[in-house]
């Protein structure tokens, strides 16, 4: 399968010219490793090379050694290389030295030693619209941080067709699988997760059973505020609700699987005495993570709008993380005590922001562009700045600036 590029190329390219090592970090199967050998020079996959990980322990730079920048696939199966990068980085005194991939998180102690100034860590996460082909890309996220006014034909995308990219989501490998074969590899990856890989991570007498009742909670309220009581009683399910002590342990193994990405609140200064409320937004990293939970399918998702609308919620702000990172932004999400909520804001690092709502139908537009404007006045532009751009993400249709100055734009034209 021919390889497309990626839109963390560039960055990662950035990054390796002015740091020692990279490390890639992102979920199982999101790319990471043949996007990093558009750029290494040299490569050890210590996943499924035993005598590599065996000479790290006699002699490191047997490992190290070769061409740079070299490629240290899934280093986190080896951890003890962490230190011999470090020292590696620091003796040859030259950036672009490694690149390291990873589809876990290590333990805090592991990397708590020496990686500021010689390390930088780079995210990567499924591919977004515009990688796979399904977006035009022709409204460009970092145009409209500079103030660039949107517009783009209407790329021609149907409702049918976003539950199916929601469905087969935005891994590499599957580009050009069947439906059905795209829907049970996303389920038997979730199975595997559940049946090792949170051990693996995480509490080692793990449940597969309960990780897997709560994955199908996760995926009921995607792209919600469920808490963790909520979701310690939704998996419990008839048996009671299993502990939130263990509860959040799977979650926690889970974050550190990337597997889910939680969106946390934007707290800007405001006119009002309005308080803004602190809990995270739950989301998968990619949507169709949530879809193989609750075995469903693109039919299923069309006769069940309400959850169809979650998951197009989730499958923008995964394409919206992307984009807002190679323009050095993030992106959160706003809700205050009088229950006004925004779906997605983007900050860029000198503070600049815009904000979106997000709507599958295009007759929602009104909708959406009420909450933004009434969330505008909200804001003390004095102190936070007066918003980049206000804009409704919507499933279809075509993109234009509304007389009341807030944009419109269909999801199969937003771009980076």
């Amino acid at each position: 399968m021919a390889y497309r590029k990626r839109i963390v190329e560039s960055e990662l390219a950035r990054k390796l010219a002015s740091t020692g090592a990279v490390v890639i970090e992102g979920p199982k199967a999101c790319g990471k490793t043949v996007t990093a050998r558009q750029a290494a020079a040299s490569e050890v996959l210590l996943d499924v090379d035993a005598a590599a990980r065996q000479a790290i322990s006699i002699d490191p730079m047997l490992v190290l050694g070769g061409k740079t920048p070299r490629l240290i696939d899934e280093w986190q199966v080896e951890p003890a290389i962490w230190n011999h990068i470090r020292r590696a980085v620091d003796e040859r005194a030259k950036p672009g030295q490694f690149i390291l991939t990873g589809s876990s998180v290590p333990a805090d102690e592991i990397t708590r030693h020496g990686g500021a100034g010689r390390l930088t860590r780079l995210r990567m996460r499924p591919m977004t619209l515009t990688e796979t082909g399904h977006s035009t890309g022709m409204v460009s996220l970092n145009d409209l941080l500079h103030g660039k006014v949107p517009r783009s034909p209407d790329p021609g995308l149907r409702i049918a067709d976003i539950a199916e990219r929601i469905a087969r989501g935005g891994w590499p490998g599957l580009l050009n699988r069947s439906l059905g074969d795209c829907l049970q590899a996303v389920q038997d990856y979730l199975g595997e997760i559940c049946r090792a890989d949170v051990g693996r991570v995480g509490q080692r007498r793990h449940d597969p059973e309960k990780v897997g009742r709560l994955l199908r909670s996760l995926a009921r309220n995607q792209a919600t505020y469920a808490s963790v009581t909520t979701l310690a009683a939704d998996t419990g399910g008839g048996e009671g609700p299993i502990k939130e002590d263990t509860a959040q342990e799977y979650l926690d193994a889970l974050g550190r699987l990337m597997i889910i990405e939680d969106l946390p609140p934007w707290a800007p200064h405001l006119r009002s005495k309005s308080r803004v409320r602190s809990a995270p937004k739950r989301l998968f990293v990619d949507p169709s993570l949530a879809v193989a939970a609750l075995r469903a399918t693109p039919e299923r998702l069309l006769k069940d709008l309400n959850l169809l609308g979650f998951l197009y919620e989730s499958l923008v702000i995964r394409d919206l993380r992307v984009y807002a990172q190679a323009a050095d932004a993030q992106v959160l999400q706003y809700r205050d005590n009088t229950g006004l909520e925004v779906d997605a804001v983007v900050e860029t690092a000198d503070g600049d922001w815009a904000a979106f709502e997000i709507k599958l139908g295009f007759g929602m537009a009104d909708e959406g562009a009420a909450s933004l404007l009434k969330f505008s006045q909200r804001v003390n532009a004095a102190k936070s700045g007066k918003p980049r751009a206000l804009a409704v993400i919507v499933g279809s249709g075509y993109g234009y600036v509304r007389p009341d100055g807030v944009a419109v734009i269909p999801i199969g034209a937003l771009g980076a």
